[in-house]
């Protein structure tokens, strides 16, 4: 399986590159915390490290350590717009539930 973006997430974070003026793509990862147990972690990536995958999606690198790839493998991430809000959802068909507040899933 991979991780993946969504044409609209890919241009979204494209877009952020490019105003930053460097990096190499998206880093997704997985941290312990909130009320279920894990939440997402995002962030730009200057570098790949030796035990980072890396997949591909409308020409922007998603890089993932070998520690979160269990609980993200097969993960898309899109970027929606729904009246004023705005952001990242995560369709992760490892996780069995997440919390109310939205901030955190268990797998």
């Amino acid at each position: 399986m991979a991780v993946t973006l969504t044409e609209a997430a890919a241009r979204h974070v494209q877009k952020y590159i490019d105003r930053r003026g460097k990096g190499l793509g998206l880093r997704l990862g997985v941290k312990t915390s909130g009320c279920s147990g894990m939440a997402y972690k995002l962030e730009f990536a200057d570098e790949i490290h030796d035990d980072d995958q890396v997949y591909e999606s409308f020409n922007v690198k998603v890089i993932v350590d070998e520690k979160s790839l269990p609980y993200l493998d097969g993960t898309e991430l899109d970027y929606t717009r729904e009246g004023l809000n705005e952001g990242f959802r995560f369709h992760n068909p490892n996780e069995k539930s997440h919390c109310g507040c939205g901030e955190s899933f268990h797998v």
